[in-house]
């Protein structure tokens, strides 16, 4: 049996596989080696992981563990792998970056470009089996436009600061009307107020995820032309500052690469999963050919990683 993991800042995705082709998904808390110990993730894999997947291990030996995560960059990833490995002591533990998770679930053994649009944002050039290079996503404050926490920070601070018009123009070129209808919308609907939203963006951990679960906001409200021109405008933005940099490397092998271009620029994660044909509008307007989009990459894992699995009993 192998073990995949497809970890986020907010859940991890994983996903147990047996050699007779079954397969059993279950979910806990993110682990994200930038916020937390190597004990506490240890402890999040006992209390949370085991139990779930304990009745399922009397189909064989857990050979393999393969995790992808946020925040598991060269220099963090060894602490993951050592709190997985002090949990299943008799496994290969591999650890790599969501990204590399993200391209090789959408990619397999094709080269391209992948995307990830979830609570954060990233990008990189795939080249079949390793990430090539990647524009830096620079996280929620500097970067990681695209993202859910972006999204949630570019419509709080819209709604806020209460323009008389809306700061975005309409597709016709006229300004839309105010905020204001919105705004005490907003804060009926998500039971806050701005005190409260300054207090947990400035004074409390996982701002993101806190500025993430506002922008779901956006997706019950998406037939408000003024939420569609935002959330257009903040696809608009990551295509721009990151997707056309692939395309003119004038210098790099991908920008007449037929393969890439076939294959277009893939996504995963549920920003661009559930504003699906907002993107799709923004990346045809942009001229960037889309590709497959998909919720999150496990599928494509259990295919990439399928030949690992070994039958074995014990």
């Amino acid at each position: 049996m192998i073990l995949l993991a497809d970890s986020g800042s907010t859940k991890v995705h994983w996903c147990l596989l047996t050699a007779s082709g079954q397969c059993s998904d279950v979910f806990t808390d993110g682990i994200n080696p930038l916020f937390q110990t190597t004990i506490a993730m240890q402890n999040s894999i006992s209390n949370q992981l085991l139990p779930q997947i304990a009745p399922l291990l009397w189909a064989g030996t857990l050979t393999h563990v393969f995790f992808y995560g946020a925040g598991c960059t060269p220099e963090k990833k060894v602490f993951v792998q050592k709190a997985l490995e002090m949990v299943f002591k008799k496994a290969e533990v591999h650890v790599e970056s969501d990204m590399l998770g993200a391209a090789r679930g959408l990619l397999g053994h094709n080269p391209g470009v992948a995307c990830i649009l979830g609570t954060g944002s990233g990008s990189c050039f795939y080249d079949g089996q390793q990430i090539e290079w990647a524009v830096p996503s620079l996280g929620y404050i500097l970067g990681d436009e695209g993202s859910a926490a972006v999204l949630g920070k570019r419509l709080v601070g819209d709604l806020l600061k209460n323009p008389e018009v809306s700061p975005l123009n309409g597709k016709n070129g006229l300004r839309r009307k105010g905020y204001e209808d919105l705004k005490e919308l907003f804060f009926k609907e998500q039971e806050t107020s701005m005190a409260d939203i300054i207090e947990k963006v400035y004074r409390q951990p996982f701002p993101n995820r806190f500025l993430a679960k506002l922008s779901k906001f956006c997706a019950d409200h998406i037939d408000d032309p003024r939420i569609h021109d935002l959330v257009y405008d903040h696809f608009v933005q990551f295509i721009r500052r990151n997707l056309v940099q692939y395309f003119k490397k004038t210098n790099d092998h991908m920008v007449n690469d037929p393969m890439v271009n076939a294959n277009g620029v893939g996504f995963v994660g549920s920003v661009a999963y559930y504003y699906r044909p907002i993107l799709e509008e923004a990346m045809k307007a942009e001229k960037i050919p889309l590709g497959t989009i998909l919720k999150d990459p496990i599928e494509g894992l259990k295919e990439y990683h399928k030949d690992a699995i070994i039958p074995t009993t014990e």
